[in-house]
C-alpha cells in the first residue's frame, strides 16, 4: 500500500492506493524511487502539506505539476541536471522546473541571467518566453530541492522532507547512470551535489545566477557550451538551449 498525496488548486487530497505506484509520478523513476514513498520523512511530509491546506495556506506549484521535473525527464533520458533550491513564490511562476516560469509570466533575474549567459556562451538571441519545458523533453532535468512552496513566504518548505526525497534523485542518477553533466550553481546546489563522483559524471559548478553573484563568476562559466562539448565526446545529442518561439 502507498500513501500518496496530490495538492489541487482547491483542496488536499491524502489518499491510500492499492496500485503499484504513487500517484503523479512517471513510472521510469518509480524504479528507482518507490521506497521512498513508505519512509517516514514522507509521511510527515505529507501530514505537513495537509495541515498547510486546511490553514488555507497557498501552495505552489499546484497539483500536478509538484513532480513536473520528473515527470517531464524520464529516468533514462536525462543527459543534464540543473539543480535549483525553491519553487518561485509568486502566483503565476512556479511550474515545476527549476528557473523555468510559464509563457506570459515576467523573467525572474536569476532566468534573465541564465539567458545572457546563453547568448554570451552560444550566440542565442535572448528568448519571448521562460518557459523552459523544451529543455526538460531534451533530457535536462531542472529539479529544485524543494518542490514545494507557501505562496509569498520563500524557503517556507525547507526542511520539511522535500530534500531527502531530491538527494534520493540524485544519488539514484549518480549511481545508476553515467556520463551526465551535473550544473551547480551556487553553494546551495554545490553541497548537495558534492557526492557526486566526478569521474562518473561532469560536474560543473559556479557561482548562482542571482543579480548578487551572477557577476561573480556565472557569466562567464559557459557551462552551456561545456555541457554539449562534453555530451558530443560521448556521442549523445546535444541540447539545443535556444528556447523556442511558442507557435
Amino acid at each position: 500500500m502507498y500513501c500518496c498525496f496530490h495538492i489541487c488548486d482547491r483542496k488536499l487530497e491524502v489518499t491510500e492506493h492499492s496500485q503499484d505506484k504513487p500517484a503523479d509520478l512517471h513510472s521510469s523513476w518509480l524504479t528507482h524511487l518507490a521506497s521512498e514513498f513508505h519512509k517516514p520523512y514522507m509521511r510527515q511530509l505529507k501530514q505537513f502539506l495537509q495541515q498547510e491546506k486546511q490553514r488555507g495556506r497557498v501552495i505552489f506549484p499546484r497539483g500536478r505539476l509538484i513532480f513536473n521535473a520528473l515527470n517531464s525527464t524520464a529516468f533514462d533520458d536525462v543527459k543534464v541536471v540543473i539543480l535549483g533550491q525553491d519553487p518561485y513564490h509568486g502566483p503565476g511562476q512556479a511550474h515545476g522546473l527549476s528557473f523555468s516560469v510559464l509563457p506570459g509570466v515576467r523573467f525572474p533575474p536569476s532566468l534573465q541571467n541564465i539567458f545572457k549567459e546563453i547568448t554570451r556562451d552560444l550566440g542565442h538571441p535572448p528568448p519571448a518566453h521562460g518557459c523552459l519545458q523544451s529543455w526538460a523533453e531534451q533530457g535536462v532535468l531542472l529539479l529544485n530541492a524543494t518542490l514545494t512552496v507557501e505562496q509569498g513566504n520563500a524557503g517556507s518548505h525547507q526542511g520539511k522532507g522535500w530534500e531527502v526525497f531530491t538527494d534520493a534523485v540524485v544519488n539514484a542518477l549518480n549511481a545508476q547512470r553515467e556520463g551526465l553533466v551535473f550544473l551547480l550553481w551556487g553553494s546551495y546546489a554545490q553541497k548537495k551535489g558534492r557526492f557526486i563522483d566526478s569521474a562518473r559524471h561532469l560536474v560543473l559548478k559556479s557561482p548562482h545566477p542571482s543579480p548578487l553573484s551572477a557577476h561573480r563568476g556565472f557569466i562567464g562559466n559557459g557551462h552551456f557550451s561545456s555541457a554539449n562539448a562534453y555530451l558530443r565526446q560521448r556521442s549523445v545529442a546535444e541540447i539545443n538551449w535556444q528556447v523556442p518561439n511558442l507557435t
